[in-house]
């Protein structure tokens, strides 16, 4: 079997028996020597394949313990993101660009990964600006949990009216005529956002095969090797885990994938986690696509969303006997489970059910999850670390930051989740995106949260005694998130017998200023020992992929999306590469290269200059 070297770097490996090294060994998709260079180089055989690392930073790949990679795959080609633009002018302009390329009856779609407090005039883009620039394309702009901003064309296509009254959970907001503003408010919770968006036409399956394929790239290019899906609204199964599902067959993902099954109706959470024992169990699957366990979402009752514009929402008397029912079933059944869990009032009640079950049914080391906790207090970390449970953190917080701070005060916010305390109790602590639909699935953006304490739009909002070291913010993207898939010693370090997924860094993480983290991505993403990313120098190990589809894909003109310095996106009318001489190009990162040009312009294509 073929081995690759790679030498020349320097690695970190986050074993603590060995934490640095030069060169690595890798075959059969396992490391297999790591070390100085000395000692790695003499294994070299005939077909041995060497790439120098010219002193890049190599980091073990980062791992996302709670995402919905699976879902936002199905959609990702048709979104426009706002990751990163400095200005309502740019983001409106981007906007009338897309709605310009976009085909009846498609929309345009911003979904997730920006905050107003981003932008220079630190407000939202107002109706009136987004009819001006798009008068005939619908378009949905979500906002956070909160809210979701409709222009007239949008209303017509979803048939709100003056006679629309308000559904469950939410406001469809008015006019002083009583005419649908274009407004629709979450309130008390997110469902008439997500049944909104889901009015809109989806991708044909091979459209979202390719979708799904440009995603996982993109999260490779960020320096992503593994993820754990949560699942989501409207991501029933088997039905919309075909595509995943067809991409593994065909050997085509990039990344690993451990997904969970999250209950979908409201009063059926039984029948679909009892249906689902009779057709999976935890570790079905393979090291690319394995099957996780049940949640986040164990029943709806329990379901309680950080909009942190509205006050905490009182949980139902009912929804103590409908978890307990369901946590008995995944017990007796041994299925690991997650649930998703703002508020400490809230995780005191799931506590109170998970003790009673296990009095009767024991945990005996059944893996769990607290997903999300920002509020969670140091009695409750204790009682999860107690019933041997872990918790994961998302940077939710850098995106819904000031709105917290408004509501409950600087003070409150400074363990606002408190990472510290959990870390202090020795409980399993892994950290992620809960991308896509608030938070940006780009991990620079959260490694940032975790070591400056600021939010995307500059508020600081921790001491620096409850912010994070580099290496032990890394660690929890890495070794951290290991164990919400029972992987802990199989992946998360550089380490001879673990998975050859590493990252190798743009710049160097552990020196540069604090406000760059945000900035770096990967110049070469390695998953089990074979290249899915490669830019600048190492582009010539860039694996091929199609050009993102349908033509009008947001993604196929504005290139890649979730980089903060996506701020400078400049597009142009052309669809003509200026760099390659031909049409549809998306070799983006060979423009560095091909025009010497160190800035981000977009070049009608979808094409880069870094």
């Amino acid at each position: 079997m073929t081995s690759t070297i790679l030498y020349n770097g320097r690695i970190t490996t986050l074993d603590p028996s060995s934490p640095g090294a030069e060169a690595v060994m890798i075959r059969d998709g396992l490391v297999r020597t790591i070390g100085r260079e000395n000692d790695v180089m003499p294994l070299k055989e005939a077909n041995t394949k060497l790439i120098d690392l010219n002193k890049h930073t190599v980091i073990p790949g980062l791992n996302d313990s709670h995402t919905h990679v699976i879902r936002g795959g199905l959609h990702f080609n048709m979104e426009l993101r706002w990751e990163g633009v400095p200005s309502v002018a740019d983001a409106l302009r981007m906007l009338k660009i897309q709605a310009d390329r976009t085909p009846a009856p498609q929309w345009v779609r911003v979904v997730g990964g920006w905050s107003e407090f981003q932008f220079a005039e630190q407000r939202m883009p107002t109706l009136d600006e987004i009819n001006a620039v798009a008068p005939d394309t619908p378009v949905f702009i979500l906002h956070l949990y909160d809210r979701a901003l409709l222009n007239r064309a949008a209303l017509a296509a979803v048939g709100f009216t003056k006679e629309s009254k308000d559904p469950p959970g939410g406001v469809i907001y008015k006019d002083r005529q009583g005419n649908p503003s274009g407004l629709l408010i979450a309130e008390p919770s997110a469902l008439i956002l997500y049944s909104t968006l889901a009015k809109g036409p989806t991708l044909g399956f091979e459209d979202q095969l390719n979708s799904s394929r440009h995603f996982q790239r993109e999260l490779n290019r960020l320096g992503i090797t593994s993820v754990i899906d949560a699942g989501g609204g409207g991501q029933n199964y088997p039905d919309d885990y075909r595509v995943i599902g067809e991409l593994h067959k065909r050997g085509e993902m990039t990344l690993r994938i451990a997904y969970n099954l999250f209950a979908q109706e409201k009063g059926a959470e039984f029948a679909d986690y009892e249906r689902w024992v009779g057709m999976v169990k935890p570790g079905d699957g393979d090291d690319m696509l394995r099957m996780n366990g049940a949640g986040e979402n164990l029943v709806w009752s329990a379901a309680d969303f950080e909009n942190f514009l509205q006050p905490r929402p009182r949980l139902v008397s009912d929804m103590d006997a409908e978890l307990e029912r369901v946590t008995r079933l995944l017990v007796e059944n041994r299925w690991p489970f997650r649930i998703h869990a703002t508020y400490d009032e809230s995780i005191a009640r799931f506590l109170n059910v998970f003790e009673k079950v296990n009095k009767d049914s024991p945990f005996n080391g059944l893996r769990f999850i607290i997903d999300h906790a920002e509020t969670v207090r140091p009695a409750s970390i204790d009682r999860i670390n107690e019933l041997g449970g872990g918790i994961a953190i998302q940077h939710r917080m850098a995106f819904q930051g000031e709105y917290f701070v408004e509501r409950y005060g600087a003070s409150e916010a400074e363990s606002t989740p408190p990472i510290i305390d959990m870390l202090a109790a020795n409980i399993p602590v892994g950290a992620g995106t809960d991308a896509t639909r608030v938070a940006s699935f780009n991990p620079w953006v959260s490694l940032y949260w975790l070591v400056s304490g600021k939010t995307v739009g500059g508020l600081p909002l921790y001491p620096k005694s409850r912010c994070l070291e580099r290496s032990q913010a890394l660690s929890l993207w890495t070794r951290g998130s290991a164990w919400f898939s029972g992987e802990q010693d199989l992946k998360g370090a550089l380490a001879e017998g673990q998975y050859a997924d590493l990252a190798v860094l743009s710049a160097d993480y552990f020196s540069i200023p604090e406000e760059e983290i945000k900035d770096l991505h990967s110049v070469l993403t390695i998953v089990g020992g074979k290249v899915v990313h490669a830019s600048d120098n190492f582009v010539s190990l860039a694996p091929p992929i199609p050009p993102a589809s349908p033509y009008w894909s947001p993604v196929r003109h504005f290139g890649n999306q979730a980089h903060p310095k996506a701020a400078h996106v400049a597009p142009m009318s052309s669809d003509f590469c200026l760099a390659h001489g031909h049409s549809h190009c998306d070799h983006w990162d060979m423009h560095s290269r091909a025009l010497k040009t160190p800035f981000w312009g977009i070049l009608g294509c979808g094409c880069f200059a870094f």
